[in-house]
């Protein structure tokens, strides 16, 4: 199977493995065990990876967080946030677009009152349409008009995962900082693919996935504070005491190690990966555009704003076939429909509808995910096998 699904995972660089393997025979002692040797070196080892980590990010390393995933690092930012008993504003903000790891976050919050009885209100602010230039980008007029005097937190991804917009996130901070909001990114597809400088884009909490850049799964992060205000939390598992009491439970130096390393070698390969995979994108959307008759390109155009788009992405709508026809057809191919947290679910792609494409449009639309061990060979194949199976479904 040739694997273009690199947005819902991506398999687990060998050098990664090399470098977690000892940590789960020779080296398993417990970091929290002071009294001996065996727990001493792998404390060492855990805080060397968070310090490596919070050194790429531009973080405090004392405010870098281990979680089992993005989605608990979700969890942890929204409702710490919203659920501290000296939280006074009752208001969070998302955009139409997000995660379904935050927007059914936000629902569930929704139902529920900060501490002195105010119910809690979900405000949502809505993206540029699918023909604008900044298609999927969200909209900053809607924004600030959403953001107001009783929002405690904004919660914005750094690039969607279905169609790879990279949003103006230091203009996000600048917006919610004025009204005295703490901003949250969701940077599950931007760490490892992007630059990400907490400091810089001056983002108040930071949620990312260690199994999207090439490291395991079940292991991700949450970046509590850039340094530049206080950001206080309400924990969301308890018990031990660990990690400043944030998040309790045993830290597994096995997958901590691993997601350091992988961090590592996403960002000193950066350019090279990146460089590589823009042309591999390329070359597909040439050879299926160029053959399919009518496939237009959903998202902003990286030819038009190379930079907002993230390298690996393509989404693309057919004019005669649904997605999932297309995908049954091609076997041997693995892509997708959109996010992999909501493919079991038959409904349409709720990022294309907030772009105003209809739910047809939007049932005949999939999404490719190049990577790292991507090669000439098997995109110029995935071509080949797409568009036989085409031509095969519209006859």
């Amino acid at each position: 199977m040739i694997y273009l699904d690199h947005h819902a995972t991506t398999p687990c660089d060998p050098r990664v493995v090399e470098a977690m393997l000892p940590y789960l025979t020779q080296h398993f002692g417990n970091p929290h065990s002071d009294s001996h040797e065996a727990g001493r070196e792998v404390r060492r080892a855990i805080e060397q990876s968070i310090d490596s980590m919070a050194a790429i990010l531009n973080a405090p390393r004392e405010n870098l967080v281990v979680t089992s995933g993005a989605t608990e690092s979700i969890n942890l930012a929204m409702r710490g946030v919203l659920m501290h008993p000296r939280c006074k504003r009752h208001q969070v903000v998302v955009c139409d677009t997000e995660h379904p790891a935050v927007l059914e976050v936000a629902e569930d919050l929704s139902k529920q009152s900060i501490a002195g009885g105010q119910p809690i209100e979900i405000v949502r602010a809505g993206v540029h349409p699918h023909d604008h230039r900044f298609a999927g980008q969200v909209d900053l007029d809607q924004l600030r008009a959403a953001i107001g005097e009783h929002t405690a937190l904004v919660s914005i991804m750094w690039a969607n995962n279905e169609i790879g917009s990279i949003m103006p996130i230091k203009t996000i901070a600048e917006i919610t900082h004025e009204a005295g909001a703490l901003l949250h990114c969701d940077a599950t597809q931007a760490v490892g693919r992007l630059p990400v400088d907490m400091r810089s884009a001056d983002v108040d909490l930071l949620s990312a996935s260690a199994h999207k850049f090439y490291g395991p799964k079940s292991t991700g992060l949450l970046v509590v504070g850039n340094g530049n205000r206080r950001v206080r939390l309400r924990p969301q598992i308890i018990g031990g005491g660990q990690q400043r009491g944030l998040r309790g439970g045993t830290l597994n130096p096995a997958t901590i190690v691993a997601m350091a390393t992988a961090m590592r070698i996403a960002i000193d390969d950066l350019d090279g990966d990146t460089s590589r995979i823009l042309e591999l994108r390329e070359s597909l959307w040439d050879r299926l555009s160029s053959a399919i008759e009518g496939l237009q390109l959903n998202g902003i155009d990286w030819r038009e704003e190379t930079s907002l788009r993230l390298p690996g992405n393509l989404n693309v709508r057919l004019r005669d076939i649904e997605g999932e026809s297309w995908m049954a057809a091609t076997p041997d191919v693995a892509f997708s429909s959109g996010s992999a947290c909501s493919s079991t679910e038959a409904l349409p792609s709720h990022v294309l509808l907030a772009m105003g494409l209809s739910e047809s449009e939007a049932r005949r639309s999939v999404r490719f995910g190049i990577g790292r061990f991507n090669t000439t060979a098997e995109i110029n194949s995935a071509a080949d096998q797409l568009i036989a199976s085409h031509q095969k479904l519209v006859g």
